[in-house]
């Protein structure tokens, strides 16, 4: 009998082992799928970069001389080098894994470093570093496309004498506006939320009746919002924020105010149920001291019960601004899928998970820049998660 009991503990024992490891595969495999997809588009440039390329078209009246200029020491094997126009170019691909030139080197004495921009006759622009050039009429007629290459292009610009129409961009494909959205949904839901989750969580914890048929209801309430589908807050959202922001506003359909409008209800439940655990832990000693003490109810509860819970609260912070992060589904109602550079409150924009949605939802998926923003997105809450533990820890009472 006992043999036949201590090989199932042996079975459940290896059963047990197996799950939990086939689960831990699974879970570094996505990682390693993520990191491996995402890490080679990783950069400054991407976090502080726009997501629209920024455009100019100048003409150059510049003159030009024969092998004017010296090739740099430094620039790569691969880079083609004009002489005559003190340009450096190279082929490269962009995020979506289309061909353009990349200029990787411009004299600052060069033509091409201070021309007059055609649609601004006042304004001078000029090639850049990280500048892709995508198209040059040349004085003779003959046109260079981006498509072409890099040594095709330099070659062009060796036979040209002058130069009637040059356009190039600044690339974009950079997540800048969506990390500034992502930042004001954050800050704009815990102002609401936190206050009222807050108060509700300490008004059920330490002061109201728990046999009074409306805090019953109160909580049952509570509970129910906490399982309903983000898409559900979505459709709230839109029919009753959307209206209510744009009769206040000059704004048209879904924005950031009214984003976080929507989350705010979202992530209520959750800092009600964080906060309201909080405070259940702390001991009743605590708080029957503080009485005994002579402070009444109120100063007991907010100097030494809230405070004593902020640890806790933190946690329903952090679990809330998780929430606000990865939400997508309801932010595609409330704010919209407008990838935007330039950000307005009462106008549509993405958050990063909606930035990720949109480049992953039209014909060509962009599987890399979505792995990116994943990582961007996870090394920021383990940030997050490592600061409010540092904070929650300044407010831990030591008591034996």
């Amino acid at each position: 009998m006992k043999t036949n009991r201590h090989r199932l503990d042996k079975i459940y024992l290896s059963l047990i082992s197996f799950i939990s490891l086939f689960g831990v595969v699974i879970l570094v495999l996505v990682f390693a799928y993520i990191f491996n997809k995402g890490t080679r588009l990783l950069s400054w440039n991407l976090i502080v970069g726009d997501y629209y390329p920024e455009v100019y078209n100048a003409r150059s009246d510049g003159v030009i001389g024969e092998n004017m200029f010296v090739r740099p020491e430094n620039l790569s094997e691969s880079a083609w080098f004009s002489a005559k126009w003190g340009i450096a170019l190279e082929d490269n691909a962009d995020f979506e894994g289309k061909n353009y030139i990349k200029v990787v080197y411009i004299d600052k004495n060069s033509p091409l470093a201070n021309m007059p921009d055609k649609n601004d006759t006042n304004h001078m622009v000029g090639l850049k570093k990280g500048h892709s050039l995508d198209k040059v009429i040349f004085t003779n007629n003959v046109i260079v496309l981006s498509r072409e290459g890099a040594q095709n292009a330099i070659l062009l610009f060796d036979e040209a004498e002058g130069i009637a129409d040059i356009i190039f961009s600044k690339p974009g494909n950079g997540i800048r506006g969506s990390l500034i959205t992502t930042g004001y949904l954050i800050l704009f839901t815990l102002i609401i939320a936190l206050p009222l989750g807050i108060f509700t969580a300490i008004y059920l914890n330490e002061f109201a009746n728990p046999g009074r048929w409306y805090v019953k209801w109160l909580r049952r309430l509570v509970e129910t919002l906490t399982g309903v589908p983000s898409i559900i807050y979505g459709l709230f959202g839109a029919a009753l924020f959307i209206p209510f922001i744009s009769s206040i506003t000059s704004s048209e359909g879904g924005n950031i105010l009214t984003g976080a409008l929507t989350l705010s209800v979202m992530v209520l439940p959750i800092v009600i149920s964080a906060t309201e655990d909080a405070l259940k832990a702390i001991p009743d000693d605590f708080r029957h001291a503080s009485l005994a003490l002579g402070a009444n109810r109120s100063q007991t509860t907010f100097k030494i019960v809230l405070r004593a819970a902020i640890p806790g609260i933190l946690s329903g912070v952090l679990l809330s601004i998780g929430r606000i992060i990865g939400e997508s589904a309801a932010l595609i109602y409330a704010v919209g899928t407008a990838i935007k550079d330039k950000i307005i409150l009462t106008e549509k924009s993405t958050s990063l998970s909606v930035f990720i949605w949109s480049v992953m939802s039209g014909e060509n998926p962009n599987f890399e820049l979505a792995a990116s923003v994943a990582i961007i997105i996870m090394i920021f809450v383990l940030l997050l998660n490592l600061g409010i533990k540092i904070i929650s820890s300044k407010f831990i009472f030591k008591h034996n």
